[in-house]
Order: structure tokens, then C-alpha cells, then sequence
């Protein structure tokens, strides 16, 4: 049982589900195909690194620097999959402007010409965050793989 020598504060809460919120506008963004809801979720200097899960996926791909190559490089590589993302068990910390949260995203690839495939992922994210100015926003984000299931060569568009 984890214990802590001080009570959590309002302001505590708030900023620990604001900054968990970050995170399921990252997934929206992905599964509603909206690039501002997407960009919403990133700083503008933001770094995403999903090597450690394409790795294990059996493929490349490269670190994505910035908000706009973020964007970009996952609008276009998903555009031709149907995707779900499920995010659970977020655990945040808070230190002034500064967030880390840590959370299990499962994500369903099903390609939109052949409904009767899919390739389903189980990550880990480990998400570094920031105050925005009206937001928490992604700094950084490594996203590594626990489990697959399904069919790999569906990821193959990416």
C-alpha cells in the first residue's frame, strides 16, 4: 500500500486529472482522426518516442520531434486504420510545472478496407509533462510495448 506523509490537496487532484486528461486528448486526437484535438495534447518542442513498441511490433520508426511533425507523422501513418485507444491505470505525479504520468493504453488497429483484420497493442507510456498556459501539454512521451495480439502486417501502412 503506497502511504504518504502529507494529504493529497484540492489543487493536487486537479492537476493530476487535468495532466491524466492530456492523455486521453492525445488518444481522441488518434481515434477521431482531429489533428487540433491531437495537437492539443503536445508542447510545441514535443518528442514522441514509440521505437521500444515498434520494435517488438517486428518495425522502425523514427523518434518524432515537435508538435507539427508529431501531427503530421501520425495523421498520415494511421490515416487508412480505423483505431481505438484505451488508456487505464494513470498514475501522475505533480512537482510545480512539471508532470511524469505513466499509463497503459491499449490500441486496436483495424484497417478501414478490411474490417476483418486488426493488430491490438497493449503499451506502456511513460509521459513527461508540462504546464501550458491553459493546459498540461506533452513534453515527451516513450511508448513501449507489453503485449500483441493479431495480425502485425495491419501496422504495415504505418
Amino acid at each position: 500500500m503506497l502511504k504518504t506523509n502529507q494529504p493529497i490537496q484540492p489543487s493536487d487532484a486537479a492537476d493530476k486529472l487535468a495532466a491524466a486528461e492530456t492523455l486521453y486528448r492525445f488518444a481522441a486526437g488518434i481515434d477521431l482522426k482531429n489533428s487540433d484535438l491531437l495537437a492539443s495534447a503536445f508542447a510545441a518542442d514535443a518528442v514522441s518516442d514509440f521505437r521500444p513498441a515498434a520494435a517488438k511490433a517486428g518495425f522502425e520508426y523514427p523518434v518524432l520531434q515537435g508538435r507539427e511533425n508529431i501531427v503530421a507523422a501520425l495523421s498520415g501513418s494511421l490515416k487508412s486504420l480505423d483505431t481505438t485507444h484505451s488508456v487505464s491505470n494513470p498514475r501522475v505525479t505533480v512537482d510545480g510545472d512539471r508532470a511524469r504520468l505513466d499509463a497503459l493504453v491499449e490500441a486496436q488497429h483495424v484497417p478501414a478496407a478490411d474490417p476483418s483484420r486488426h493488430y491490438l497493442m497493449k503499451n506502456r507510456y511513460d509521459v513527461e509533462l508540462v504546464r501550458g498556459d491553459d493546459a498540461w501539454v506533452i513534453q515527451r512521451v516513450t511508448i513501449d510495448n507489453v503485449w500483441r495480439s493479431g495480425d502485425p502486417s495491419v501496422l504495415s501502412v504505418i
